[in-house]
């Protein structure tokens, strides 16, 4: 109950503070597995989506954000689970697997999962070429995509910028795509990244960025 209305509340502040257009999120089914697959523009991507709709979302969180010392790291670990946040080790060779566990557990108990296709976030503003991990969740677990578009979060929160700006931004809704014709094939990877180009290519149309069919890199330290 009490993470319930701290959810409420984060979400007024936040539709006050970046005065969104949200388009579509009457697409999210109300029950049941759902992937939520967005593109990642800013920090606050991941953060965004479960404040503009009503069921709860989650999403994976470095577990650094749940284990800070004193007033300030309980708040954040507070605020975190609040907003559906999972946490999960990122530095370990196995971590990938986990955190596809994790949000298969979601998927099976019927909830709704947030991941970005794309791995990290965009510092061109192109869409890249995503990872098929989001394939590997809706075939195993059997769970629609909606394909979700974030426009204007790198104006909001350019990089090398902590504190978000008030700016507007537009969150799109797609229509969720079902992915049921391909059942038992969940271990072909031709089928994985067929799964994967046709969510990247809604996500495309829905944010109007430019597609790179490369993975994205950070530039070198």
């Amino acid at each position: 109950m009490f993470y319930r209305a701290l959810r409420s509340v984060l979400s007024f502040l936040a539709k006050l503070y970046f005065r969104p257009t949200v388009v579509g999120a009457n697409q999210v089914p109300a029950t049941g597995p759902v992937i939520l697959a967005i593109n990642h523009l800013a920090v606050v991507d991941s953060f965004v989506v479960p404040l503009m709709l009503p069921r709860k979302v989650a999403f994976l969180a470095k577990s650094e954000y749940f284990t800070g010392a004193g007033p300030r790291g309980k708040l954040t670990a507070v605020l975190f689970r609040a907003l559906g946040a999972i946490p999960v080790q990122r530095d370990n060779s196995r971590a990938a697997l986990e955190s596809l566990e994790v949000a298969g557990s979601v998927l099976d108990h019927g909830g709704a999962f947030a991941i970005h296709p794309e791995g990290t976030r965009s510092l061109d503003g192109k869409l890249h070429r995503g990872r098929t991990g989001v394939a590997q969740l809706a075939l195993e677990h059997q769970a629609p995509v909606v394909p979700v578009a974030l426009v204007g979060t790198d104006k909001v929160q350019p990089r090398g910028t902590r504190v978000p700006r008030p700016r507007r931004i537009k969150v799109v809704f797609g229509e969720p795509l079902d992915f049921s014709r391909y059942n038992g094939l969940g271990n072909s990877l031709p089928i994985r990244r067929a799964v994967t180009d046709e969510v990247m290519y809604a996500l495309m149309e829905l944010s109007g960025q430019e597609y790179v069919d490369s993975y994205h890199k950070r530039p070198a330290a």
